[in-house]
Order: structure tokens, then sequence, then C-alpha cells
């Protein structure tokens, strides 16, 4: 997936949280999001995911040299954000079977090598409820890592994740993002070290004149 920001800008009420972002986004590049808590890193993430709509500018998709409606761009993507909410109500098993319904899974794994992956497989049979934080951790990462999207977004990737829990998610960082573009936003360097592309999002902050 390759994405075009043109003069990209962002306001809440008089504030401007981000102004005229213009980048290329390569299809298969890596990215972080970084800047300092409050700066308005998710912000940009939700806004390049279209959960937000932009202000002032313009986000364009493009996969294979063809351009996709804003509108439909849900379909591409996956995202793990701590806004975001797993239905507690299912089971693993359950949840697994609802989620690729509407996505296809990667190729050559199953819903038992997912869960595998995850370290889950006990858990099957138990409501995401009875989860502890890192294992509804590890299945929003294994969502999206599992499902075949081409465009990956990780707000906080490591939260509630030990330091096994962190090397785990670097591993499946480099087993499944080949032909994925992704991002990562985070003031965190574990998280998004493997990225060679960053977007400082201070940089794009309205500077005010003394």
């Amino acid at each position: 997936m390759e994405l075009k920001l043109n003069q990209a800008s962002k306001r809440f009420q008089f504030e401007w949280i981000f102004r005229n972002i213009s980048l290329h986004i390569p299809a298969f590049s890596h990215w972080a999001i970084t800047g300092s808590n409050g700066s308005g890193k998710s912000t940009l993430l939700k806004c390049l995911s279209g959960i937000n709509p932009l202000t002032q500018g313009s986000i364009s998709y493009f996969s294979e040299g063809k351009e996709i409606n804003g509108n439909d761009i849900f379909k591409s993507l996956v995202i793990s954000a701590p806004y975001m909410e797993l239905p507690e109500e299912f089971t693993l098993l359950e949840l697994l079977q609802f989620h690729f319904k509407f996505k296809s899974p990667a190729e050559n794994i199953n819903l038992d090598a997912m869960m595998d992956i995850m370290y889950l497989k006990a858990h099957e049979n138990k409501p995401i409820s009875q989860f502890s934080s890192g294992m509804k951790q590890r299945l929003k990462l294994g969502l999206c890592f599992f499902s075949e999207s081409k465009l990956v977004f990780l707000d906080e990737p490591t939260s509630n994740l030990d330091k096994q829990g962190v090397d785990w998610y670097l591993q499946l960082v480099k087993q499944f993002s080949k032909n994925k573009t992704l991002f990562v936003c985070s003031n965190d360097p574990k998280e998004y070290g493997f990225c060679p592309n960053e977007i400082k999002i201070e940089d794009f902050k309205h500077k005010q004149k003394l």
C-alpha cells in the first residue's frame, strides 16, 4: 500500500495538532510516528487510518498503482491500539472465527497455528473478559499480523507486555511484516527500532511567534 499526504493538517477547536504534512509513503515501507506524550501521535495515526477526518489537506491511498477510495480503505488495513476494544463476551476461538469472516488470514497459517504463536492455545475456550492485559495485547497484535492486510497501524504495541513479550512482538514483526506498509506510533525506541523512516510530530506543529 502506498500513501501520499498533501498538506495534511488536523485541528481540535483552536489548536493545530499538526499542520502541512506532505509525504510520500512507498509501499512496504515501515514508519515510526514519534513525539512526546500528548503531542498528537495517535491523532495522526487515526487520520492515516481513516478513523478521524483531516481538517485540511488530503491523504491518498494506492495499491499496485491504482488509487483506492478513502471510504474503502478500511478493507485494506488493520490496527492495534489501546483505544481499540476487543469483544470480551467471545471466547478466543469465537473471536478468531469472527475476525476472519471479514479478513483473509495470512498465507499458510490456520487458527491453531495462530493460537500457538500467540501462546494462547490453552485458552481457546476462555472468554476474552478473563484474559490478562498482556494476553489481550498479544491477541490484538496477532489479529493484525495474521490478517492479509496491506496496511498495518500499531499504537503503543508493547503496552502491557513484559520483556519476553517485547521480544515476541519484534519476532512477529520480522516474520509477518515484509509485504506490508507499517506505522508504529510510539515514543519508545524498542517498539520502532526496525523502522528506517520517522515522522516526528513536533516538526509539524504550528510555531507560535514570540
